[in-house]
């Protein structure tokens, strides 16, 4: 049989067979142990062999491209025998096969038997021999074919092909593509092919062996990167199918082997929907799974089906501590090490929601990682990294959050590296590069040490293309950086379409934004509507930290109608459930709005205490608008306290002073034109008093320029935080 130019006896029956590309490959062997060759060009060429022997067939061009930069001699005296035995005649193609190093003879040189060039040579030369006359005649033409077509002109009109032959890949060969492309889609996955050239390949492959079972499991990996749901069930369902029929499914063949496939198809077919969100669907799989891994008796796969299960939980909104706690114990009952250091982690991360202390969680965690060092699991290595630094990102402390992600990023992985390749494209990687993000965008970290949160969003962008499954986590982290950015600036018209966006990303999110610009337009009632919305479904949900938020904006509304009374009781209920599960970062904003209430309801120098309870967290740890507002709030007290202290006016008023000059070196950073209105007319008034009218006038003529440019009437200072 013969298939563009490539003869072969049957597809995938012999291990590999002769095409003009492998004897291209053969007169590289051949000059390379026949010529003398430089230290380093042979180096070089050793590299390339390996690659040139398992990879796909090449064109002419791109061959001598290839060898060529490794050793122009070399490829120069490749092109010669080839063009000897392509202008020539039969004869001088049988007589370079015969002429090439015997594997078994050649002792003292790369061709010997049990070497990479030697075996190669050898299953040459088996296949080449095995061809009958008609066969031989045919390779050689398409051999001159190949070499003609590489020095043919393209006519008028015409556009040279210089692409390789469709036909059929070799066992080793297809073996070869498989193994790359299933590492590279695992590990990085921008160096595979794309979608689409990749799906042509395979399509390639199974037309001439539909029954190859490891092409339908790539398949099915590559419609995943698209979220191609059909094509993902098809092409899993096809690979367990054809794992079954070939009998290579188990230790052993008959009724295990064939249990085997069923259990785990339906286990895959469970995780599958749980990835597209089909909890329905998944359930059915997995009970159908645990069926037959209790009739087979195979605990190894319950295992894997209890710990799917608490996932699937999870994923509905239920609790699932009960089953989590269940899946650890069996899972160390036997010695699963990685299914027990999962369901550890899911423990952390609900007793994180949950209220539990940190010390507790530190200390978990710390168990998981000695059991992670021990066995050598380094993906897990990696989401315990990510998961510290997402809790104490959680709890406000920004510089442990920035450490432990530095320590992620630095890490060496402890995987073996194949293809030149490292492991950066998981789950734990994009998590840490968006709370990096998020944190230099906080700062107003336009260049620190060469990075910046738009550098980082362009790198997450790089490394995790729209199509791919963790997208969506810089997409919503990119979202919310642009959104917070307009809103500090009060460009609320560039904050409105981004509401839509974070919503189709993330309701809950969209819900809060929604409400915050509609606090910022006035539109107070339809922002309260949504709030409690919100609120309800968050507490249902047992989502602690947007529960406390949504109470903070609700006691916002509050103020806008004066009800600064009324807002008391929800800041202190805020409070409570901060301090309860240990969100400093949210109890220094929940004092913060306790601070401003005190100061509108008289009592300046009660909120002055208690701002100063909540002032140095907020400078060490929260972002640059927060430190802005607290210092605004803490010069607004002293002055409120000047005033019923005559005597000591001047000494308060100078202090005052200072805390508004740095609120303005804050609220400059941000570009933050609104509150920087606010605290020049403070300042105009405070220079006043103390009788400096040069610097009082500076003051309101920067006032003036900013409420001319703004051209929005300036809300009053004292009704807003």
């Amino acid at each position: 049989m013969m298939t563009n130019g490539v003869v072969h006896a049957n597809v995938f029956g012999i291990k590999d067979w002769v095409t003009p590309y492998k004897i291209s490959v053969l007169a590289l062997l051949y000059e390379m142990t026949a010529s003398k060759i430089t230290l380093p060009e042979r180096r070089r060429l050793n590299k390339l062999i390996l690659p040139l022997q398992q990879g796909p067939d090449l064109t002419l061009g791109q061959f001598l491209k290839t060898v060529e930069e490794c050793c122009p001699q070399t490829a120069y005296a490749v092109k010669l025998r080839l063009h000897e035995m392509a202008d020539g005649e039969l004869k001088d193609m049988e007589y370079f096969f015969s002429t090439l190093p015997t594997p078994f003879t050649a002792f003292d040189t790369e061709a010997y038997k049990t070497s990479v060039v030697g075996l190669f040579m050898r299953h040459m030369l088996l296949a080449y021999n095995k061809l009958s006359f008609s066969q031989v005649y045919k390779l050689y033409k398409s051999l001159q074919h190949y070499y003609h077509s590489h020095y043919a002109k393209p006519m008028d009109g015409q556009v040279s092909d210089n692409t390789p032959s469709r036909g059929p890949l070799s066992q080793k060969q297809a073996e070869y593509f498989l193994a790359r492309q299933a590492y590279l889609l695992k590990n990085d996955e921008n160096k595979a092919l794309k979608p689409a050239a990749l799906q042509e390949e395979l399509n390639n492959m199974l037309k001439f062996n539909p029954d190859f079972a490891e092409a339908h499991y790539l398949n099915y990996l590559n419609s995943m990167r698209v979220q191609d749901i059909f094509l993902s069930a098809h092409s899993l369902l096809h690979y367990f199918d054809r794992l079954i029929l070939s009998g290579n499914d188990g230790k052993s063949n008959g009724d295990e082997g064939y249990g085997r496939s069923l259990r785990y198809a339906a286990l895959n077919l469970a995780s599958l929907h749980c990835r597209f969100g089909h909890y329905q669907q998944a359930d059915l799989a997995l009970q159908e799974a645990i069926r037959i891994a209790q009739e087979s008796n195979d605990h190894v796969c319950l295992q894997h089906c209890l710990s799917w299960l608490y996932t699937l939980e999870q994923m509905k909104g239920s609790d699932s501590t009960v089953l989590t706690e269940d899946s650890v114990k069996m899972a160390a009952h036997f010695c699963l090490p990685y299914l027990a250091s999962l369901g550890i982690q899911s423990l952390v991360q609900q007793g994180a929601t949950q209220g539990k202390t940190a010390h507790k969680l530190m200390d978990a965690l710390k168990d998981t990682d000695i059991l992670h060092w021990k066995h050598s699991l380094s993906e897990l290595i990696e989401i315990s990294l990510a998961q510290t630094t997402s809790i104490w990102r959680m709890y406000g402390k920004s510089t442990m959050s920035l450490q432990q992600a530095q320590l992620l990023l630095n890490m060496s992985s402890l995987e073996p590296v194949n293809f030149g390749v490292q492991q950066n494209n998981t789950e734990g990687f994009a998590v840490v590069l968006c709370h990096l993000a998020e944190l230099h965008a906080e700062q107003v970290c336009f260049c620190v040490l060469g990075c910046s949160s738009k550098q980082i969003i362009l790198h997450l962008k790089e490394q995790f293309p729209p199509h791919t499954q963790h997208a969506k986590l810089w997409m919503l982290c990119d979202l919310k950086i642009q959104f917070e950015r307009h809103m500090n600036e009060g460009k609320y018209h560039l904050a409105e379409p981004l509401v839509t966006a974070i919503a189709a990303l993330n309701q809950t999110e969209g819900l809060y934004r929604k409400a915050q610009v509609l606090k910022a337009l006035n539109r107070n009632t339809e922002a309260y509507h949504i709030l409690q919305q919100l609120q309800a479904r968050c507490e249902k949900a047992k989502c602690t930290e947007m529960v406390i938020r949504v109470m903070l904006s609700t006691a916002e509304l509050h103020w806008e109608s004066s009800g600064f009374s009324t807002a008391l009781p929800v800041l202190l209920q805020a409070l409570a459930l901060a301090r309860q599960h240990h969100l400093q970062s949210l109890a220094s904003e929940t004092i913060l709005h306790l601070a401003f209430t005190q100061l509108m309801l008289g009592v300046p120098e009660q909120a002055l205490n208690v701002l100063h309870e909540a002032i140095e967290p907020i400078l060490a740890h929260r972002a640059v608008m927060d430190k802005g507002r607290a210092m605004l709030l803490a010069a607004r007290c002293q002055m409120a306290v000047a005033g019923f202290k005559p005597n000591r006016q001047g000494q308060a008023a100078a202090s005052a002073l200072d805390t508004l000059n740095e609120a303005a070196a804050y609220f400059s950073q941000l570009n933050c034109k609104e509150r920087l209105r606010d605290v020049h007319y403070l300042q105009a008034q405070l220079h006043r008093s103390l009788g400096q009218i040069l610097e009082s006038n500076k003051s309101a003529m920067l006032f003036r320029l900013l409420d001319q440019e703004l051209q929005s009437p300036a809300p009053p200072v004292s009704m807003r935080l």
